[in-house]
Order: C-alpha cells, then structure tokens, then sequence
C-alpha cells in the first residue's frame, strides 16, 4: 500500500480526514459520546461501561488522545480522562464550515 500524499490536498482537506479518522471506528465515538455526556473528567472503568477489552480501549483512548480531542491525567493509580474543550470547538468549527459550503438546494434540480 501506497503512502497518501497529503501534500497534494489542503490543510482544510487535511484536517477533516484525520477529524473523520477518529469518529472512523465505533469505540471511539462510543467513548467520546461517554465523556460528553459525563460531561467531566472520569476516571470510571470505560470497560464496563462499552463492554470493549481493556487493550482495545487503550488503544482508542491513545487514538484520541494523540489528537488531542481528550485530555488525560494521572490521578493514583489511574488515568482521568476528558474531553478536550478547546479541539471539540475546532473540530466543529471545521464540520461546520465543510457542511455549510453546500448550498442546499429546494428545488432537487441535481441528480
């Protein structure tokens, strides 16, 4: 497989694939739907709460976190996590303007 060229498209471009690489997989989305709702820093066992191995979430949350749409601090033993306020903002300032280049047509004339 091919190594992709990101430099052939914009950093618009750019930035909405890796946003649309993080809501890719359903774990993810799942655990950001979590701490959005918790609305908070959490530190509960997102295994019990998705049913999902505790490597597979690891690895999800290292995803994520690698984005910078969560934060995480160590507290004990453990980590808390959150969601990243500030991305989360970016991320749908990005969509928004992505979404709203359409201009919506009322007359389905296309297609």
């Amino acid at each position: 497989m091919g190594l992709t060229k990101t430099d052939l498209f914009t950093e618009e471009q750019n930035a909405i694939a890796i946003i649309a690489k993080a809501f890719g997989h359903p774990a993810r989305v799942a655990i950001l739907q979590h701490l959005v709702k918790a609305n908070e820093c959490i530190n509960s066992d997102l295994v019990s709460e998705l049913g999902l191995a505790q490597a597979t979430i690891s690895q999800h949350l290292k995803e994520l976190k690698a984005m910078g749409i969560i934060q995480g601090t160590i507290a004990g033993t453990s980590m808390n996590y959150c969601v990243n306020q500030t991305k989360w903002s970016e991320i749908q300032q990005t969509l928004n303007g992505f979404f709203d280049q359409l201009d919506c047509c009322s007359d389905n004339s296309c297609c």
